[in-house]
């Protein structure tokens, strides 16, 4: 676990973030990952970070401060975090959940006030790392709870992670570099199209991408990657979406989401479970719109785990945000909002790039 743990960090610190000397770092997390942060320690150490911050939450944390906080501790920013954001040069996530469901049934009007109160930092953040003036990287830590989660046991989870991430080869870092090339061919292929359509089982809906951007995900801003993806012109969107695994949000689930876009906007919606959650995110605003359109390209990710880190990754699906863009797309489209709702499309899945089918079955064939 030791070794392990240990080349994770130095993918993280090396290659994710590139930790360069006199740099600023600052690391979110829980208790829980303690192990982990030891290491990433240790490692920008060495990569030669003068600061080094670590901010690492409790067991019921968020809880505790949805029940107690009045308005005006809703309101309040962090100094510590707003610092961070706004002066930092790296970023890093690293989830490691005491208890999933802990979020679930907290007062939704709190929690708005909350993102309100985040929104203009949340808008430097997007700024920032759609640049990487703001490196920033988001990763798990096996825990109990998603594990549980997943349908796995902790051991089992450790491996899934750890194979993900691709720690188990000699170099984590070389694979990592295949990936980008690998996606490299399609996003070039990508951006020389402008008209996409998606087509499945419930699937048939298309959008425009002239003068956006399809990214290359290779590993850096997520920990594992494996996509590519893009900001699709916010009123181009049009077609029907059916949304095949369960839709995970702020400990909530939303099964059998299917989506009716006309001109871009979410005209209306259905779901087989969770529509009273659902129609609470579509009255938050910029929520109607998409912000995002990508294709998942990790097969090494073979099964969903609930997680949205990994399931929107897995080979041989695409997904699509409702909510914000990503400003290093193009996006124009702002809410306090990203939710990314995923379908399988190994099974008759097609995507068409300017009428030519570029995808089948959930393999490229460019």
């Amino acid at each position: 676990m030791q070794t392990i743990l240990s080349k994770y960090a130095q993918l993280l610190v090396n290659y994710c973030l590139e930790i360069k000397p006199g740099e600023k770092f600052y690391i979110k997390t829980t208790t829980l990952a303690e192990p982990l942060v030891r290491e990433l320690y240790r490692e920008a150490l060495k990569a030669g970070a003068d600061q080094i911050e670590i901010d690492m939450s409790f067991s019921g944390k968020s809880r505790i401060y949805l029940q107690e906080a009045k308005e005006s501790q809703l309101k309040a920013v962090s100094s510590f975090y707003k610092k961070a954001i706004e002066e930092f040069d790296a970023y890093l996530v690293v989830r490691a959940p005491f208890n999933l469901r802990e979020d679930q049934n907290n007062d939704q009007k709190k929690i708005k006030i909350h993102k309100t109160s985040h929104k203009d930092l949340n808008e430097l953040y997007f700024k920032r790392t759609a640049t990487r003036d703001l490196k920033r990287s988001l990763c798990q830590y096996p825990t109990q709870a998603s594990a549980q989660n997943a349908g796995m046991s902790l051991e089992e989870y450790e491996h899934f992670i750890f194979g993900a991430c691709n720690l188990f080869a000699e170099n984590p870092e070389a694979e990592w570099l295949k990936v980008r090339s690998k996606q490299q061919r399609i996003v070039d292929h990508l951006n020389g199209r402008t008209k996409i359509k998606y087509k499945g089982q419930g699937i048939d809906i298309s959008f425009e991408t002239e003068g956006r951007t399809w990214i290359n995900s290779d590993g850096q801003t997520n920990m594992p990657s494996g996509e590519v993806y893009t900001s699709p012109i916010e009123n181009s969107v049009n077609g029907v979406i059916n949304f095949s695994y369960p839709g995970l949000y702020m400990g909530n689930e939303v099964e059998g989401v299917t989506l009716w876009v006309k001109d871009g906007y979410i005209e209306k919606w259905e779901a087989k479970s969770g529509k009273a959650f659902l129609d609470k995110i579509f009255s938050m605003e910029g929520t109607r719109r998409f912000g995002e359109a990508a294709i998942g390209t990790n097969y090494n990710i073979k099964r969903m785990t609930k997680n949205i880190l990994f399931d929107e990754k897995i080979g041989g699906t695409i997904h699509m945000a409702i909510g914000q863009s990503y400003m290093q797309c193009g996006g124009k489209n702002k809410s306090s909002v990203h939710w990314d709702m995923i379908s399988d499309m190994t099974n008759g899945g097609e995507i068409l790039a300017d009428g030519e089918r570029i995808y089948e079955n959930g393999k490229f064939l460019i």
